[in-house]
């Protein structure tokens, strides 16, 4: 009788141990079903323990080990040990997160790939030589035979695609693996000498680990410098790692990556793939199957036994930190990987996060630049127009009307940038003191004037826009701030012969939405775009020469000390959006605080001098990169109970705390309330990573042990990007 250890997803740090009579050292990796409690729950095989600290016969039976589905291999087990211990996380939760979700269901997955490469049979051949009777069918058949091996997508989008299943019923095509995974057209794009200066000294580099920070300014061609590193590394029969932050950004990538490969298997990892899809393409990519994976923050864990490269774009962008749960940096996580499977990293962007700044002017990453645009001939113009003392037109200054109407007039398209969804942050009665806060969180509910709701963006309660003021009776409530709605309409109603398009989540609650809005864009059918962040990277449009700011102001004196980084890498990343092409292209930014260093950096599009003064304050201030922190953070139905526990937890802390760290004590967070539970933190800080890790490896296995009430959740979280 063998024992079998195995990580199950609950919140406890602890592997449990169970019996089976024909486990096999193969087995380590693969999932089970065992008995946990009174459920079944799918756990992961880690070892085959020689002894328990149980005794055996209180140990239960596996209940089934899945050997339908490949074992994780060595790589994965150690890359989610080391999530599990660095961020100090149950390592079953870790795991359970790293699977694809019907992996975790212990479903049974058909691998097959849904998008096979389509090439002719002999019996298709025959077909098409006998000629026959004209038909959609043969039609086809002669197209694909012209064309050579052709991806199903590809082939039904074809004047005769919809014959493309007639073809598979009568045997006349099949699925054909792909020959050559590094085939690309002939015709590529003329590379910059900075571009190829950057492809020399990668792929010059030493084999092994190398971590490179590519700093390029926007429309400088870093996602051709990928392709070219991508390329290469299938040529010597390695897969490659291709991680961007958000789902907006991968249709627009994937299809620049499915043209310059039309014979590789590529796996898309995103939440926008069905359960389905995501984990067919997570063991299509166990199995070896995938040349390159495509995806999001989760794509980190995905397997891929012959990874010879990983690539992380926008690698500054916030969205790489998962902020529920399992709370971990996939772009960390990412630079790990890298080290541990001896492999280069990119990280690219146009706006370092000042720890990877900090990383390469120290030595830790070598740093690699593009300096100048690609395509066009010279960046954006940046002007700041000073809104203290000139009057707004519905918040447009005059010269901003002025260069949107000189757009309209060249045929160009002008992008306004306002990062707050919605028609107004919050409606108020002018007669009493009454707004728009949202019963369940600390936090307004914001004007929906489309559909005339009143929504929480925190927790998603909403309700219809009262007719009168719910405490005094006023019927004259007022919409107070500014939102995409309020200015699309203002934008409509000053140029009403432009054809205005919105562009936020409201709009495109989905991909479709998103693909059906990008195209639009492309196509010529918009004048005016009003966007929020979603526009501010990763997208080329021919004839966007114009980018105006508006409301950027709100976030340079923000409590949180990271916002004007974030505002400064925003406003240079939507900025760079304009004169992408032939076209020259204008940035005007309306503040009141146009002396700001960070602005002055900004209008000399300076990423390096804003990164050394923004490092000068954070080293004077003694906040990260220069100490490393942990939050603990607790919620519960009353705040006194969430406060309570971190006061317990500290005083636990202060028995043994080492000299190199410091405690604070425990305070609500800014947004002490978040659907109906009220939240506080506790704040751990050190000059040195290893003592604060050190610590937490001894205090948090305390804090399992700790009184807690029953409806308190508490979650620390290593690296926290909101303090």
């Amino acid at each position: 009788m063998s024992i079998v250890r195995v990580a199950i997803p609950v919140p406890v740090p602890q592997l449990f141990d169970y019996t089976c009579e024909t486990a096999v050292p193969s087995d380590v990796g693969r999932c089970v079903r065992v008995r946990f409690g009174r459920r079944i729950e799918t756990g992961i095989v880690v070892e085959l323990p020689a002894n328990s600290d149980i005794a055996p016969a209180r140990l239960r039976p596996v209940e089934q080990i899945l050997r339908d589905t490949p074992a994780m291999s060595a790589d994965w087990l150690a890359l989610t040990r080391f999530v599990a211990r660095y961020y100090h996380a149950p390592v079953g939760e870790v795991m359970a997160l790293a699977l694809p979700p019907e992996l975790r269901r212990a479903t049974t997955v058909d691998i097959r790939d849904d998008d096979p490469l389509l090439a002719l049979t002999p019996a298709g051949h025959t077909a098409l030589n006998e000629g026959g009777r004209p038909s959609r069918a043969r039609r086809h058949l002669a197209a694909l035979a012209e064309a050579g091996p052709t991806r199903k997508s590809v082939a039904r989008q074809w004047p005769d695609g919809d014959a493309t299943a007639e073809l598979l019923r009568r045997q006349w095509v099949y699925p054909a693996a792909p020959a050559n995974p590094a085939l690309t057209p002939p015709r590529l794009p003329t590379l910059t000498d900075e571009q190829a200066a950057v492809l020399e000294a990668i792929t010059t580099a030493q084999p092994g680990f190398l971590p490179v920070l590519l700093q390029g300014v926007t429309g400088a061609g870093k996602t051709e410098v990928y392709l070219r590193l991508a390329e290469r590394c299938l040529a010597a029969g390695h897969s490659v790692l291709m991680m961007v932050p958000e789902i907006a950004l991968t249709p627009q990538f994937e299809s620049r990556i499915t043209e310059r490969f039309p014979h590789a298997r590529i796996v898309a990892l995103h939440s926008g793939a069905g359960d389905m899809a995501r984990s067919r393409g997570f063991l299509r990519a166990l199995e070896g199957d995938a040349d390159i994976v495509l995806g999001t923050r989760l794509s980190v864990f995905t397997p891929l036994p012959r990874l010879g490269l990983i690539i992380v774009d926008e690698e500054h962008d916030p969205s790489y930190k998962q902020q529920e749960g399992v709370r971990y940096s996939a772009r960390d996580v990412a630079v790990w990987r890298a080290h541990h499977q001896g492999v280069p990293i990119v990280l690219g962007t146009a706006t370092p996060s000042l720890e990877s700044w900090r990383h390469a002017s120290e030595g830790r990453y070598r740093h690699l630049r593009l300096t100048r645009r690609a395509v066009a001939t010279q960046m954006p113009t940046v002007r700041l127009i000073d809104t203290r003392r000139a009057k707004l037109d519905g918040g447009l200054s005059k010269p901003l009307i002025e260069a949107i109407g000189q757009r309209l007039a060249r045929r160009e398209q002008s992008l306004i940038f306002l990062n707050r969804r919605g028609f107004a942050p919050v409606l108020a009665c002018p007669s009493c003191e009454w707004v728009s806060a949202c019963p369940h969180c600390a936090a307004n509910r914001v004007v929906h004037l489309a559909d005339r709701r009143l929504r929480c963006h925190h927790c998603g309660f909403d309700s219809p826009i009262p007719v009168a003021c719910p405490d005094c009776g006023e019927q004259d409530l007022q919409p107070l701030g500014r939102g995409t709605q309020k200015l699309e309409a203002h934008l409509a109603e000053r140029f009403p012969e432009a054809r205005v398009l919105r562009v936020d989540r409201d709009v495109a609650r989905s991909r479709s939405d998103w693909l059906a809005l990008l195209a639009k864009i492309h196509a010529g059918e918009a004048d005016i775009l009003v966007g929020t962040q979603m526009m501010a990277k990763g997208h080329d449009f021919e004839r966007l020469t114009l980018v105006g700011v508006v409301g950027a102001d709100a976030a340079l004196y923000a409590s949180d000390f990271r916002a004007p980084e974030r505002l400064f890498q925003q406003l240079m990343q939507v900025g760079g959006r304009a004169g992408r092409s032939h076209l020259a292209g204008e940035v005007l930014i309306q503040t009141e605080f146009g002396d700001h260093p960070l602005f002055q950096c900004l209008k000399r599009q300076d990423a390096d001098a804003y990164a050394r003064l923004a490092l000068d304050d954070r080293r004077q201030a003694g906040f990260p990169p220069f100490t490393f922190q942990a939050m603990l953070g607790a919620d519960a139905p009353q705040l006194a109970d969430a406060i309570a526990f971190l006061q317990r937890a500290r005083d636990d802390a202060l028995t043994d705390l080492p000299a190199a760290l410091m405690l604070y004590d425990p305070v609500p967070m800014r947004m002490h309330r978040l659907a109906r539970r009220e939240r506080a933190q506790l704040l751990v800080e050190s000059t040195e990573r290893a003592a604060l890790q050190q610590f937490l490896g001894v205090w948090v296995p305390r804090l399992y042990r700790l009184p807690a009430g029953r409806d308190l959740r508490w979650r620390v979280d290593v690296d926290p990007l909101d303090v």
